[in-house]
């Protein structure tokens, strides 16, 4: 008979080999865009929190990496050049809510609704959070902000955020990927990014297997008010974030613990919340007090979360006035077990690749980077 720790680490394991494929095709994408997109005009197309601004914080996250570290890094670091500080938040949500990788993750192991509410709602997400500080963050708060940010405290990935080898120039985005730079950036970027999120992803399994093995269905059904549906409805979202917080977890490495939290009979609200909130779990929070200081840490707390479940809410009226609500809870959380199926066969063509982008890594340069992705203010260019 399997003992529980074993069919804990079977469960993580399976978790692991279904969405490993996705993972290594959504990190490539993302790679591939930031090849093309520079880090260096940021603060200017960021000097407001006008509609426009907010806009292109949206796209300029999208193009960006999941890694939440690198995310709160490099949204600090566009703030000190000028960016308006709302702006630079929005960015930050929009690097780990609306980037390719997490999209991907989500269809496989929970399905295509979840994805959808994810793109829906982090639009969402941001506008409430803007509304919020319009309505509740002063000048003077900001210039805090702003003396604490001045004094260079180091979080985590503040290299990894600073890395910029996009390439310039003429020519169409194809013709510059397909350029010898462009195959070396996104070698570069492929690889920090997996450096840069695989502990949260493999702790994410972990606490999702133990949770799945060990935690029984009753506890669930009581904790997420299964058997009272109109006030499960109103509970998810408010505890989602809650969960988030706790578990430690955060970038892609969350998508495994929403798909045992979706399978227990949290709502769907619930969910989205839960997968909202890896930008205030417990690491984060210290990061922001280093960064922004006790204050502005709270603030930033407060307000997220209210974004956060405000927007699972709203996601979750919508999608259910639509149908768009999947009515049995059933995420891909299955035994450790390799066959010769689909899964199989993508698992082995994209390792193919990402063997690719590691040789050409390791050919330019690559293991240097790792020395610098905690460092602080990294430059790197071609």
């Amino acid at each position: 008979m399997m003992t529980a720790p074993a069919h804990a680490l079977g469960l993580a394991a399976a978790m692991g080999w279904e969405i490993l494929w996705p993972l290594i095709l959504g990190f490539t994408l993302s790679a591939c865009v930031q090849a093309v997109v520079s880090h260096e005009e940021m603060s200017r197309l960021l000097p407001d929190d006008r509609p426009k601004s907010i806009l292109r914080a949206l796209a300029l996250g999208a193009a960006s990496s999941s890694c939440s570290y690198a995310a709160v890094a490099l949204a600090r670091s566009v703030f000190r050049k000028g960016a308006d500080f709302t702006a630079a938040m929005a960015f930050e949500l929009a690097s780990t809510n609306l980037v390719v990788e997490l999209s991907v993750v989500l269809v496989v192991l929970m399905g295509w609704w979840f994805a959808a509410a994810e793109f829906v709602g982090a639009p969402i997400m941001v506008a409430i959070l803007v509304l919020l500080f319009r309505r509740f963050l002063s000048k003077r708060a900001v210039e805090t902000a702003k003396e604490h940010a001045e004094k260079g405290l180091i979080g985590r990935m503040e290299g990894h955020a600073g890395m910029d080898m996009a390439v310039r120039g003429r020519g169409s985005i194809l013709e510059r990927l397909a350029s010898r730079e462009g195959f070396t950036a996104t070698s570069h970027y492929f690889v920090m990014d997996w450096a840069s999120v695989w502990i949260d992803i493999v702790l994410g399994l972990l606490i999702a297997g133990a949770l799945a093995a060990w935690v029984p269905p009753q506890f669930w059904q009581a904790f997420f008010l299964v058997h009272h549906p109109l006030l499960a409805r109103i509970w998810g979202p408010l505890i989602g974030p809650l969960v988030s917080v706790i578990s430690f977890v955060c970038s892609v490495g969350n998508i495994p613990l929403a798909a045992v939290l979706w399978n227990g009979g949290i709502s769907f609200g619930g969910v989205i919340a839960f997968i909202f909130a890896d930008l205030i779990v417990l690491p984060v929070l210290d990061i922001y007090r280093k960064y922004y200081g006790w204050r502005m840490m709270g603030f930033l707390l407060i307000t997220f979360y209210i974004a956060m479940a405000g927007a699972a809410f709203v996601v979750e009226a919508l999608f259910g006035v639509l149908g768009l609500v999947p009515k049995q809870h059933h995420a891909l959380v299955v035994e450790a077990a390799i066959r010769w199926n689909y899964t199989t066969w993508l698992n082995l063509l994209f390792l193919s690749l990402a063997a690719v982008l590691l040789w050409r890594f390791f050919r330019t340069g690559g293991p240097a980077m790792f020395r610098m992705m905690n460092a602080p203010d990294m430059k790197h260019s071609r």
